[in-house]
């Protein structure tokens, strides 16, 4: 990646919005600039858009929908900023929170209005955090079907996506002003584009090892479930460019992907009164914190794995996700009427597995907490047959980025001469910097695509704003 001055650059075509990035940062941005009747191109590395969006589950974390109050489900602007603030351990922008806790409900609104995305409330079980049941999915739970359905759309609305091509030069022009961009194909060719307004949407740095050994040592070497995409660009410009980054050491993983299947298990399967051990048949920690920490605690474990535990009861609340129908066909969830028969399908000791799962079940009797301290409830008592899935911990994408405003304009480092926002560039998705601090504890379920959602349909908006006049 590489930053040219723009001085004497000459464009093989000129166009009012670049985007680049076809996930679903990127199409939510060019969806919303083609309702203002601003002509966006977006470019895309893949021949088909995927991303970090068709490796999710697809879920948005939302306040105020209709779809929760048709399930009488009471929740509030002002409580989900709060849980994600208190998630970040107050280390994210407030601004930024308060900007997307308050797009998140018409944004998913928008999509089900607009375009037809049949979204539902998820409504048997709650993630990590949230002090109200809010995330809003397809019908599939993929992040497959959310950007099939976000690409569709785009498709129909005539918006120009350039796939297939790689953003590999941006030009700057005096002022910091973007002046364009340079793409390279598959097949060598290079086109140089000039553009207005720039919106990058492309990527964090999950897939390259140099970077996440620099910011976030911890999960060096760890199984990479991200986009091989995602390489960093954006920060490689940002630093370039003299751009504010923030929270680079912030990230999610996930501490339950099935091993050697790589296929995401919902944190249903711990969140309902199920729990985890280790291959010596112990517990380790308080797994109710959320899924994300828990990639790393996992990874500390004896080779690096670890059981999730539950039952038929939890397995028909996962089966909504296509993820762990995939999982169950694929034969990596074993199955036992006893827990000693568990214990050896599992091949752990039984006699340290039998004892934590005695203690796990005395503790939902009586309605308390564990030596961990996680809360079980009585309701919650596994009863057979009961289940079980190898997993490890796993990087998700990472969550630092372009430090924006709360309309997603890029800003500039304090202490850069001329301060403030650069005048026609905006960031959102993996290239922007995320709410949730600078540490995979700081992930509330669902960040990830609550940003990338929200900031691309604000950045979609600010960026026609300021290229409306010029029209």
């Amino acid at each position: 990646m590489s930053l040219v001055a723009a001085a004497d650059t000459d464009f093989d075509t000129r166009v009012p919005l670049l985007i680049v990035g076809a996930g679903a940062a990127g199409l939510c941005a060019a969806l919303t600039a083609k309702e203002t009747g601003i002509e966006a191109i977006v470019i895309e590395r893949d021949d088909v858009p995927s991303g970090s969006t068709a490796l999710s589950a697809g879920l948005i974390p939302a306040a105020g929908t209709r779809f929760q109050r048709a399930k009488s489900i009471v929740d509030s602007v002002e409580s989900f900023a709060a849980d994600v603030q208190r998630k970040a351990h107050d280390l994210a922008d407030p601004s930024v929170v308060e900007a997307v806790a308050h797009e998140s409900g018409p944004l998913v609104e928008w999509l089900a209005d607009r375009y037809g995305l049949p979204f539902d409330v998820i409504d048997n079980f709650n993630y990590p955090g949230h002090s109200a049941l809010r995330m809003h999915g397809l019908p599939s739970r993929t992040g497959r079907e959310l950007i099939d359905r976000l690409r569709s759309a785009a498709e129909a609305s005539d918006v120009v996506m350039l796939t297939g091509g790689a953003v590999e030069t941006l030009f700057a022009a005096p002022g910091d002003r973007i002046a364009g961009v340079e793409i390279v194909r598959g097949d060598g060719a290079r086109e140089r584009i000039g553009c207005g307004a720039l919106i990058l949407a492309c990527n964090g740095y999950g897939g390259n090892p140099d970077l996440v050994r620099r910011f976030i040592p911890e999960m060096a070497g760890a199984l990479y479930f991200g986009h091989p995409g995602n390489r960093g660009d954006a920060v490689a410009w940002g630093e370039a460019l003299g751009a504010e980054l923030a929270h680079l050491s912030g990230y999610q993983g996930h501490g339950s992907v099935a091993t050697p299947h790589n296929i995401l298990i919902t944190w249903a399967v711990v969140m309902q009164g199920g729990f985890q051990v280790n291959a010596q048949g112990r517990r380790f920690c308080d797994e109710s914190r959320g899924y994300s920490e828990q990639a790393a605690d996992v990874l500390r474990q004896p080779g690096g794995v670890a059981w999730d535990v539950f039952d038929a009861r939890i397995a028909g609340i996962a089966r909504q996700f296509e993820d762990f129908q995939t999982a169950e066909r694929g034969g990596a969830i074993v199955r036992a009427d006893s827990i000693e028969a568990l214990a050896a399908a599992m091949r752990v000791p039984a006699q340290a597995f039998t004892a934590e799962w005695r203690d796990v079940e005395r503790v939902k009797v009586a309605g308390g907490r564990d030596r961990f301290g996680r809360a079980f409830e009585p309701e919650q008592a596994l009863v057979p047959p009961f289940h079980a899935v190898k997993v490890t911990g796993a990087l998700f994408h990472t969550q630092g980025g372009l430090a924006v405003d709360i309309h997603a304009r890029v800003k500039r480092k304090t202490g850069q001469k001329s301060g403030g926002l650069f005048p026609n560039l905006f960031a959102a998705g993996g290239a922007a910097a995320g709410v949730s601090g600078d540490t995979a504890a700081g992930y509330l379920s669902g960040n990830g695509l609550l940003t990338a959602t929200t900031l691309g349909r604000i950045a979609g908006r600010a960026a026609s704003a300021l290229l409306a006049p010029i029209r």
